[in-house]
């Protein structure tokens, strides 16, 4: 999917940066297709490896400059998957945020054990704070502060490889999208997303949310899971 996005300006505009390419991690032991891990640190399932193996297959014809990743384990492991030869740096502001009490949670357990603040999550989703957790706005400033260390010292063509939140975090830097617009932009596990600009101009999307590698990777084989796996989480 090709669409031109943004005018390049702000944190990711600077330096000799040209390519970016974002990764979501695989499943996970926890099941984060359908549960909300976002500081928990939980390993990815085998399902999730494979979905990780597909993924470097699809990446086989990039060439990266560095590579990048979450201090959370899903994170470290899948990039070890992608990129075997090549430890990743870590960037610790690359952590998913933190959804407090509703870590673990699915949706519909969220919503019977705080129905109201459900309500205002889902209706009013700006300025949110998760109880006993982060708000958007503080996770927000976090992934921004974490990106511009990286634009600050990145190479030309960057792997990223992170979670579904900070996926979208870094995409708004890069294009300046809208809230609105980020959460619309989907990041299901294992998804592959490229955005690249030539010489300092607006970065433009080349690939959304790819997951052909997992549709054309099949069933995984025991339990007769389907490789291809979106999630509703981290």
């Amino acid at each position: 999917m090709n669409a031109a996005c943004g005018r390049g300006e702000g944190p990711g505009s600077g330096g000799a940066l040209s390519r970016v390419i974002l990764v979501r991690h695989g499943e996970t032991a926890g099941q984060s297709s359908v549960r909300y891990f976002g500081a928990t640190d939980i390993e990815l399932s085998d399902l999730g490896r494979y979905q990780m193996r597909r993924a470097a297959a699809a990446l086989a014809g990039e060439g990266f400059d560095a590579v990048y990743a979450s201090h959370l384990r899903r994170a470290r492991e899948a990039a070890r998957i992608l990129v075997p030869d090549w430890p990743p740096r870590i960037v610790p502001e690359f952590a998913e945020i933190h959804f407090g009490r509703w870590e673990g949670l699915t949706e519909r357990e969220i919503e019977a054990r705080d129905p109201e603040l459900f309500r205002i999550w889902r209706t009013r989703p700006a300025g949110f704070r998760y109880p006993e957790g982060e708000s958007i706005a503080e996770f927000r400033l976090r992934v921004a502060a974490g990106w511009r260390r990286l634009v600050s010292e990145a190479p030309g063509r960057v792997l990223v490889v992170a979670h579904k939140g900070v996926i979208r975090a870094i995409v708004g830097e890069l294009i300046g999208a809208t809230d609105r617009d980020l959460a619309a932009w989907p990041v299901d596990l294992a998804s592959i997303h490229v955005l690249a600009r030539r010489e300092g101009g607006p970065w433009r999307s080349e690939r959304i949310n790819d997951t052909r590698h997992l549709r054309e990777g099949g069933e995984l084989g025991s339990g007769g899971r389907s490789a291809r796996s979106s999630s509703v989480a981290e």
